[in-house]
């Protein structure tokens, strides 16, 4: 992606509705998340580093992580810059169901997130993700969340989407372990490295990606709307630095 393509304004953070009660807010965090994570465009079959259609995107009340153009080790690179922050880089997909296979991925992080733990509400931070977001019917889901939905939609401008498959670098949890969010159940998480022995080098993933929604929603996969790669340290209040390769469906 160019220069020009990664650029976002400086970073900022604003306030969260009073009209939204407490008990209300981790849940919606989450699905803010994932709403932010959600669209619709054509399909191509395209790498991180080519950049076309990748575009920043902010979180509601979140100071946001710095994504910019770098290279790493020999490779094309995204790195991303997280100081207390939270935000995505995404591109919008339209992948029918019938057509999802194979993904590969691969990212460098240069240190854990103090602190941090993918499955602890205070602590949910992670030095580098990879997030998929899948459309699906939402008469299924209860009434509680379709009404999290119409929240989180009035807050972002998005309809979260029906459920968001990210995969993660934890500090402990173990390699392979599958995670609800704790913050919302339509998010589950795929340990792919874990603890610090495998830091400061390129770590190349390949996974199927409708046999992993499987797994962690225990249902078939509904279209693939989106792709987005994400560093946070806001939850922590800590940092995080890593650099991303390509993410291309196969």
């Amino acid at each position: 992606m160019t220069r020009r393509q990664l650029h976002h304004a400086a970073p900022g953070a604003t306030s969260t509705p009073t009209l939204v009660g407490r008990r209300w807010c981790r849940p919606l965090a989450a699905l803010l998340a994932g709403a932010l994570v959600t669209g619709g465009c054509a399909f191509r079959h395209e790498p991180i580093a080519a950049g076309e259609g990748w575009h920043p995107v902010a979180l509601p009340g979140k100071v946001r992580t710095r994504y910019s153009q770098e290279r790493k080790d020999g490779r094309e690179a995204v790195v991303a810059r997280s100081e207390r922050s939270a935000s995505l880089l995404r591109k919008r997909l339209r992948v029918p169901a019938d057509r999802l296979g194979e993904v590969s991925f691969s990212w460098w992080v240069d240190d854990l997130v103090a602190g941090a733990s993918v499955a602890d509400i205070d602590r949910e931070d992670a030095p580098a993700r990879v997030l998929f977001a899948f459309a699906g019917d939402e008469r299924r889901l209860p009434a509680r969340t379709r009404l999290l939905f119409d929240l989180a939609e009035a807050l972002s401008g998005e309809r979260p989407p029906y459920a968001t498959l990210m995969y993660v670098w934890d500090a402990n949890a173990p390699v392979g372990t599958v995670i609800v969010n704790p913050r919302s159940d339509r998010v589950r998480k795929i340990v792919v490295d874990s603890g610090p022995m495998k830091l400061k080098r390129w770590r190349d993933h390949r996974r199927d990606l409708a046999a992993d929604f499987r797994r962690a929603f225990g249902e078939d996969p509904g279209p693939l709307d989106s792709i987005a790669v994400m560093s946070d340290s806001d939850n922590t209040r800590s940092s995080a630095l890593a650099w991303y390769g390509d993410v291309t469906l196969h």
